[in-house]
């Protein structure tokens, strides 16, 4: 259910009261009891919920188990912000997920948005995010971020980096290894057996032959001659405003973008309620809505599940289509 002081728990029942949703799989929920059937009931959202304590991880036969975390105090109105409870719950709801997919118990992980924040001040420094943690908790070297829209597909070479330290950290294995996990996933996910990837340059004018930084010459280029030369269908690098557009003209099933802002704000402002982030290079499936905790409008009734609906729909696509290929 992600950070408990965010939007959630509103998001998750939203989404589960769907009835055409809730025919397609069934579902355990790792999260507050109290809160979510709170939640449930001020929605008046009629859900089918079997309660269990989260040391109880088994396979449910149910169409929906709650996990509960009793452990945890709450107090009587939730901190609507970043704090220590939110980033100490938020992480135990991940790591029995990832533990649940990693030993099959799950077929796939949808995560609601955690606070990088709350993850800081409950003691997780090590992680800006989710994709570090599942990264970590399974044990791979590369993964990528994608994120998945009905007119448009973004990988990140980058992810949770700040601006001015993306050249200390820019090598061409980190341009290389998303347009490989790229070519991989739209090949075995999304049934497209030669991916057309187009690469964004990192500059203004992808540089414009050196005039504005030799990142492009130096890093992105020789990653696309890799790449190519490994079969892969892969050009580039092009001006970031441009690139974008000539996916949607349909001349790329996705981009690669150099920098988190570069590849999301193309995503969002095409298909913000339709948007849904798949971590890639990951041997269990995770999906996640494309938006934050919203602590604004949380305990409000305002949030839009329609982010959170899509990337269950995706999980449950993913998951058939790793069970019709035998699990891999």
């Amino acid at each position: 259910m992600g950070d408990p002081c965010g939007i959630g728990s509103e998001i998750v029942i939203k989404a589960l009261a769907d009835p055409q949703l809730r025919r397609r799989a069934r579902f355990i929920v790792f999260g507050f009891a109290e809160q979510l059937i709170y939640t449930a009931d001020s929605l008046e959202a009629d859900l089918p919920i079997l309660r269990r304590q989260h040391e109880d991880l088994r396979t449910a036969n149910e169409d929906m188990v709650l996990l509960d975390y009793d452990e945890f105090s709450l107090p009587a109105a939730m901190p609507r912000g970043p704090s220590r409870l939110g980033g100490k719950a938020s992480m135990a709801f991940c790591r029995d997920a990832i533990a649940a997919a990693k030993i099959g118990l799950i077929d796939a992980m949808v995560t609601a948005p955690i606070s990088k924040t709350s993850w800081h001040l409950a003691g997780f420094r090590k992680y800006p995010g989710h994709t570090e943690l599942l990264a970590d908790e399974c044990k791979v070297k590369h993964v990528a971020m994608m994120f998945v829209a009905p007119r448009l597909r973004v990988v990140l070479a980058t992810v949770h980096q700040a601006l001015f330290d993306i050249r200390n950290k820019f090598t061409i294995g980190c341009v290389f290894n998303p347009i490989d996990l790229a070519d991989q996933a739209l090949r075995t996910w999304f049934d497209i057996p030669r991916p057309r990837i187009g690469v964004a340059g990192l500059n203004p004018h992808a540089g414009e032959d050196g005039q504005f930084g030799d990142e492009e010459s130096r890093v992105i280029t020789p990653a696309i001659i890799l790449a190519a030369e490994a079969g892969m269908d892969v050009s580039g690098p092009y001006p970031a405003d441009t690139v974008f557009l000539k996916a949607l003209e349909g001349r790329f099933d996705c981009v690669v973008a150099m920098y988190h802002d570069q590849g999301l704000i193309p995503i969002k402002l095409l298909a913000w309620r339709e948007a849904v982030n798949v971590t890639l290079g990951l041997p269990i499936i995770r999906t996640s809505p494309d938006h934050g905790t919203a602590f604004d409008i949380a305990g409000k009734n305002k949030a839009d599940p329609s982010s959170m609906i899509a990337a269950v729909n995706l999980a449950i696509d993913l998951a058939n289509k790793r069970a019709a290929v035998g699990g891999k």
